[in-house]
């Protein structure tokens, strides 16, 4: 006796999930944008964030806001004051204060090389960005200096002059 051969047709095999871009790092949870307007940022230096989990879910959401948020070193520690993480949107019980002052992780060169920077007259700390590194949260911190308001015009004037002078570039290059 022969037996009927059965077919059994695979299925189609399944597309992965799009990637949160947040989430896999190639775009930045939180920017602060205000900060190259209000300061002149001298030099960079990324941190990792202690943060609670509900915090780590709601930047991923999008829910950060560095505006008003600034950095201290107190006690051979750093802190981020003033950062607004928003609620979780599916957090119960156990959610987070939106501003609460969160810890800095550094090591301990890098922390004494801001120290030393911030202890200058008119030098502060200002998170300019947050980002995920291979699934952890990071911050960009500043060290910056205050612009008055001639400052933030002459930065104006010669960001209008470089758009200008590119403008008129293609413009030549279209006519020729």
């Amino acid at each position: 006796m022969s037996r009927s051969a059965v077919h059994l047709t695979p299925n189609p095999p399944k597309k992965p999930k799009p990637r949160d871009p947040v989430a896999s790092g190639e775009r930045d949870a939180a920017v602060n944008r205000m900060a190259s307007h209000n300061y002149f940022l001298l030099d960079k230096v990324e941190a990792g964030l202690a943060l609670r989990g509900t915090e780590v879910k709601s930047i991923r959401e999008g829910k950060a806001n560095l505006k008003d948020a600034y950095g201290i070193v107190k006690d051979g520690e750093m802190f981020l004051l003033n950062a607004h993480i928003g609620a979780y949107s599916h957090s119960g019980y156990a959610s987070h204060e939106a501003t609460r002052t969160r810890k800095l992780l550094l090591h301990r060169e890098e922390l004494r090389k801001l120290f030393g920077k911030v202890q200058q007259k008119g030098l502060t700390l200002i998170p300019t960005r947050l980002y995920f590194r291979n699934g952890r949260v990071k911050c960009e911190i500043a060290i910056a200096k205050g612009k008055q308001t001639w400052d933030k015009r002459e930065t104006e004037r010669k960001r209008e002059a470089d758009r200008e002078a590119r403008a008129a570039i293609v413009a030549s290059k279209r006519r020729a």
